[in-house]
């Protein structure tokens, strides 16, 4: 987003008054004329008027008659818009960018990359006593506007526009992904390697050189063999790299909550011939990369952590298959690896080094190349300055299932760049982050080529060959160290405490259900809520709502005819296990759900209040006419929908089911049915309480739905304020809950918490 100046518009009356002041006669007194002389000289206006009034009648008229296929095809045209576009680039085309910066001359080949929003710390000035190497500084929307630091290179906002980089124009103004600057402005004047770090860790014994592979080729390579986990286990797609350096009970920030459990060590290694680790992971003492779940359950009060790890450790590589949590603080990156830099801007602030460490290590096995991890490189000192589980809501949400998504990823290019900008295409179809970063990547890998950086070439992928077998001289052992780890205010007994556990086995149990919300209040006050809520728990969160928000990525929807949104919602995420429909004024205690049949359709049949049997005679013409579609909707049915249906409803032709439909679940064995049935509604107005309930008639028989959702609160006349009273943690629902806005959000974690105390960590 560019800086620009912009002219302050005129008055529209100042307007006015020049031209009068320029032209004082220009309007001159009119003529008295009869009215046959008046007609005669503006026949032609008339004519034109009328034409004009026919034109705008005939279409009005056109437009309430016209064939609904017409409006269905508009419709279509109008939601292909909405698809993300894939970038086209030229990539012959992309001119080398002039360096206008004072540095224009400068070249150093190591640099050290920081993010400042304060003044400079102790260990900022420490990092630039590293000998050989530059400390580049990136300013941001709080960094203070005389900042400054002797032997570092710092560039404001102000400088960086003036880099004249394309990525500039997507960077937020006020967060540490400005970083990305950085990156092209090093690479520009002769980077080889590129440590990334920030302004709280001190460097051990103050040398970079000491701990890394500073140098991979020539005379200051190590050529050592590597210890490598084992790939013997195809299905294991990501490991905890911090057992491995001595310390069981800690988990890195990255790492999906259902693998937190895992502690046991490795049974044996393999090795791997050193001179390809572009990408190198430092382990930090101290404060060490951790995640806000295990920041807020780990410890006791105010102490700050102090977690130290085995320092003689071996480092361990990765094999292809296999990934570890990256991040942005302490990573030494290679050349050959400069393009997986891109820190993405479309996720949250702590989100975003963890999928970028994820997305370059799927595309550094295109090179051939592996992520090693390192013993402990820095110390990091905390300063118990928390930061808000929102700010990781994409970890949690996604990461798991990201994993899985990019091992199975394959891509036909021939370039480097062309599976980079595939790749990043694909993930935002999938929801991993938006058409933003995809945007971001086109612009990343023009700059890139911009600044003379040069694409490496690509390998044949490990992955797709033959795995060999381990055999008994290929294991190499390595028994981890047990570092105390009593501080933290827990005893390690093998197993995370009790409430990590509890996630992990709602993530385990819901973690592949899509949930559909539909928020009947300000989306602007809730949207980002419900997903924190939630969005721990389920694959993603697709909210609805009357009025759609781009920004918030609240998609419009009619809840009278919701229905017929979900088979295009269910198309989206072919691989789901099932889809949860939710109402914003219905809580859901996803606790209570565990025993539920996820193989069974689940709503609120046996619950009164919700589902009934209305009869038509004697109420409104609304449910004569709903009967009337029904019936309609039936006779079209095809045998096994009009079996199942019939065999519940009773032959009495004056009779409709209706259910409020707040809440319902749909199996993944059951959407090709949904999808069916709402086809044959076609253009017919059945209200959503009316059509949801045929439909699950129709596709199975009551008798075979999960009761789970018989046990909820429901109350069908809802009160102005919400009560205590009302709410119940060992009920699955509650209905109705009014959440109008962030404060009575809060109210509802804390009540919530009595079954998720977890949740208090988000208030």
């Amino acid at each position: 987003m560019l800086v620009q100046d912009r002219s302050t518009p005129k008055s529209p009356k100042s307007h006015i008054r020049a031209l009068h002041s320029l032209h004082p006669h220009r309007f001159s007194q009119p003529k008295n004329l009869d009215f046959s002389t008046w007609f005669s000289e503006n026949l032609y206006k008339i004519v034109t008027i009328s034409l004009l009034i026919a034109t705008v009648a005939a279409l009005c008229f056109l437009r309430n008659v016209s064939d609904t296929a017409v409006l269905v095809s508009y419709e279509t045209k109008a939601k292909s818009l909405e698809k993300i576009e894939f970038p086209q680039i030229n990539w012959n085309s992309v001119t080398l960018v002039s360096d206008k910066s004072p540095y224009a001359n400068f070249r150093s080949e190591r640099w050290i990359i920081v993010s400042v929003s304060k003044y400079p710390t102790e260990s900022l000035r420490k990092l630039v006593n590293i000998k050989g190497w530059q400390v580049l500084a990136i300013g941001n929307s709080k960094t203070p506007s005389d900042w400054s630091l002797k032997g570092a290179i710092f560039l404001s906002l102000e400088q960086q526009v003036n880099l004249g980089f394309r990525v500039v124009d997507h960077l937020p103004y006020d967060s540490f992904v400005r970083k990305n600057v950085g990156y092209l402005f090093a690479i520009q004047h002769g980077a080889q390697k590129i440590f990334d770090a920030d302004d709280r860790g001190d460097v051990i014994d103050n040398d970079l050189g000491k701990h890394f592979d500073v140098e991979l080729i020539g005379e200051g390579a190590r050529q050592e063999i590597i210890h490598q986990y084992s790939h013997e286990d195809p299905n294991r797609t990501i490991v905890n790299p911090y057992i491995h350096f001595g310390q069981r009970s800690v988990w890195p920030r990255g790492l999906p909550l259902e693998n937190v459990g895992d502690i046991g060590r490795e049974e044996f290694y393999t090795e791997v011939f050193g001179g390809k680790q572009f990408i190198q992971q430092g382990i930090s003492n101290g404060l060490p990369d951790v995640d806000s779940v295990f920041y807020f359950t780990r410890k006791p009060g105010l102490e700050a952590f102090d977690i130290r790890f085995d320092e003689h450790a071996p480092k361990v590589a990765l094999p292809q298959g296999t990934m570890v949590p990256l991040n942005s603080f302490n990573t030494l990156f290679h050349s050959s690896a400069f393009w997986g830099l891109m820190l993405p801007v479309s996720v949250s602030t702590m989100a975003s080094d963890v999928l970028r460490g994820y997305w370059a290590q799927r595309l550094l096995w295109e090179l051939g190349g592996y992520v090693v991890v390192y013993p402990p490189t820095v110390h990091r000192y905390d300063r118990i300055e928390s930061y808000p589980f929102s700010e990781e809501k994409d970890l949690h949400v996604n990461v798991g299932r990201l994993l899985k998504f990019l091992v199975s990823w394959r891509s036909s290019k021939h370039r480097l760049f062309e599976k980079i900008l595939e790749l990043s295409y694909v993930m935002a179809e999938e929801g991993f982050w938006t058409e933003k970063d995809v945007k971001f990547t086109a612009a990343w890998l023009q700059d890139l080529l911009a600044v003379g950086y040069q694409q490496p070439r690509l390998m044949s992928l490990e992955l797709d060959r033959p795995r060999a077998s381990i055999g008994h001289g290929d294991r190499k052992e390595f028994i981890p160290q047990k570092l105390p780890s009593v501080h933290l205010g827990v005893e390690e007994t093998g197993t995370v405490n009790n409430e990590i556990g509890n996630l992990i086995r709602w993530r385990k149990s819901f973690g592949n259900v899509v949930l559909i919300m539909y928020c009947s209040g300000p989306v602007e006050r809730t949207a980002l809520e419900w997903r924190l809520l939630y969005g721990r728990i389920f694959r993603t969160v697709v909210i609805l709502s009357e009025q759609k928000n781009a920004d918030l990525v609240v998609e419009e929807g009619h809840l009278d005819f919701i229905y017929k949104q979900l088979p295009d919602i269910f198309s989206r995420f072919t691989s789901a296990e099932g889809f949860l429909f939710l109402q914003d004024n219905t809580i859901l205690n996803y606790w209570n759900l565990l025993q539920a049949d996820m193989s069974k359709l689940w709503i609120t049949n046996k619950v009164s209040k919700s589902w009934s049997t209305v009869s038509t005679s004697g109420n409104s013409d609304w449910f004569s006419k709903q009967a009337d579609m029904v019936k309609k909707v039936v006779s079209m049915m095809p045998v096994h929908f009009q079996v199942s249906y019939k065999e519940t409803i009773s032959g009495d032709q004056q009779l409709l089911t209706v259910c409020s439909s707040d809440v319902f679940y749909i199996p993944r064995r059951f959407i090709a049915d949904f999808t069916d049935l709402v086809n044959l509604v076609d253009n017919l107005e059945i209200h959503h309480k009316v059509a949801i309930p045929m439909f699950f008639l129709s596709m199975d028989s009551p008798q075979n739905y999960d009761p789970v959702l018989s046990r909820m609160i429901y109350e069908e006349n809802p009160s102005s304020t919400n009560s205590t009273t009302s709410y119940s943690d060992k009920v699955p629902a509650v209905h109705p809950w009014n959440v109008p806005s962030e404060q009575e959000f809060i109210k509802l974690i804390r009540i919530m918490a009595t079954g998720d105390p977890l949740l208090l960590e988000l208030v």
